[in-house]
């Protein structure tokens, strides 16, 4: 496979990715939140079987097989629920977004506490910009307005909360697994353990009903394909491709989820929004190229 190919491929990855959105609150609506969640993991997992095979357990690091089932598993349930959860479509647009300041968090982390070296000149205001770009969508239509933001938040705390809770998690997940992972890929056993979850959480707490229609159906296998063949992809990606082009694009995943949700679930989202999400992009961007002066350790960190 040519480097190109493979830099394709993990473009691909960053599209599939970013439908994911959509497709998880478009199953959700039919399925329910929990419910939902556990089928598309599940069948996420049988495509994952096929793409990237089984998972080798004997030859893990044990600490990486701690830590990374369990940051990984975390992260998903985050995820997955905070978009669940949302009380309408633009509120899971919105969830959505919150999500994607993890890439400012991962280069915040990789600086403190895996000695990166940065331009803090260009780190911190981007930084910052990425903040104020996910306040300035929670604002709604008002923009950067603390009132509306607050009532927004509590107008569903859980969603949000899961979702901010969600990026915090992912950071430590790319910081510390890609140190002791020891080149081994444990996304088939992390989406299996992710699956295993959510299926006792409905059987033991308790989910919504599950409403079977061809509709749900197509959303099931869409939202479990842009998953499972999305981290496939990614791994050629960045195993054989351009790992500069691919750490790039990457940071535009907020607006290009925005819009394909947006599409999906035939919901307008305002000029705030927008201004909003094109914020949290230009502040992740400034995040990573504050650290271009090296070569970044994280620059093979799995995104969603």
């Amino acid at each position: 496979m040519t480097r190109n190919n493979a830099t394709l491929i993990g473009l691909i990855a960053i599209l599939l990715w970013s439908s994911i959105v959509g497709l998880i609150r478009g199953v959700s609506e039919h399925l329910g939140a929990t419910g939902g969640a556990a089928m598309i993991y599940t069948v996420a997992a049988v495509f994952l079987l096929f793409s990237v095979g089984p998972t080798r357990v004997s030859r893990f690091p044990k600490r990486y097989l701690f830590w990374g089932s369990l940051l990984f598993v975390t992260y998903e349930l985050c995820l997955a629920l905070s978009i669940g959860y949302a009380n309408s479509s633009r509120q899971a647009i919105e969830v959505g977004m919150v999500n994607y300041l993890w890439p400012a968090f991962v280069m915040a982390a990789a600086i403190l506490f895996n000695r990166q070296r940065a331009n803090l000149l260009i780190l911190i205001p981007g930084f910052v910009l990425a903040i104020l770009g996910i306040c300035w969508v929670l604002g709604g239509d008002e923009g950067l307005h603390l009132p509306s933001m607050l009532a927004n938040i509590q107008d569903n705390p859980r969603s949000y909360g899961l979702a901010f809770s969600g990026a915090l998690i992912w950071t430590p997940y790319c910081t510390v697994t890609a140190r002791i992972s020891e080149g081994n890929n444990g996304i088939t056993l992390f989406f299996m353990l992710t699956a295993l979850v959510l299926w006792l959480k409905y059987l033991f707490i308790g989910g919504e009903p599950m409403h079977f229609s061809l509709q749900a159906i197509v959303y099931l296998v869409l939202a479990a394909a842009a998953m499972g063949f999305g981290y496939a992809a990614w791994n050629v990606g960045i195993l054989h491709g351009n790992v500069t082009v691919l750490a790039g694009a990457s940071y535009f995943i907020p607006v290009i989820s925005a819009a394909l949700a947006a599409l999906v679930l035939q919901t307008p989202l305002s000029l705030s929004f927008w201004q909003g999400a094109a914020m949290v992009c230009v502040g992740s961007i400034l995040c990573w190229v504050a650290t271009r002066g090296k070569r970044s350790r994280m620059q093979e960190a799995t995104a969603n």
